[in-house]
């Protein structure tokens, strides 16, 4: 299934804090498939777990590769909150892979043939924009929508500046 591009010039339509998370891995040792494999499929599972059920809070995400070795998820949440709670959760996924890795690695059963990483970033409404050119929505964009890039700013300095409606509600009472 592939998206037709928006014609023109386009930005996201976020507003608010905007929750990004990275997450991936790195195959270590080619050939110990039987290592690195089962972190991949996990990945695969954890995201088809999240898009059944929309209210756990993803709200887009991008596979990436950033090298033969090196894979990666760019996964935009609704909230840090959220994202903790999925990441806690008894009953989801995550969880429970997480519980396997932490119990192999007391048992000194992980021998480095894959690695793991993540990096979570809070980033607050006016430090945050985007263009897109003739694209989907991607990324950002395909997170929380995708609007003509005249409701924000010709120029980054003007999407940059822009301010939802709830942001400028808050200024004007933390003002008064």
């Amino acid at each position: 299934m592939f998206a037709k591009p928006v014609p023109g010039r386009t930005t996201a339509d976020a507003e608010g804090d905007v929750v990004v998370l990275l997450i991936g891995m790195r195959v270590n040792h080619f050939w110990a498939v039987h290592q690195w494999l089962p972190v991949m499929l996990s990945m695969f599972r954890m995201l088809g777990e999240l898009a059944r059920d929309r209210d756990r809070g993803l709200l887009g995400h991008v596979l990436l590769t950033a090298s033969p070795r090196t894979y990666y998820v760019v996964q935009y949440w609704e909230s840090k909150e959220k994202l903790y709670t999925y990441a806690h959760s008894p009953d989801l996924f995550h969880h429970r892979a997480w519980a396997v890795v932490n119990r192999k690695e007391r048992a000194g059963k992980v021998r480095g043939h894959v690695g793991l990483w993540h990096e979570a970033y809070v980033v607050p409404e006016g430090s945050y924009e985007s263009i897109y050119f003739d694209m989907p929505a991607f990324g950002l964009a395909g997170a929380h929508g995708q609007v003509p890039l005249e409701r924000r700013g010709r120029y980054a300095k003007d999407r940059f500046a822009h301010r939802s409606a709830k942001a400028k509600v808050k200024v004007t009472e933390e003002a008064g």
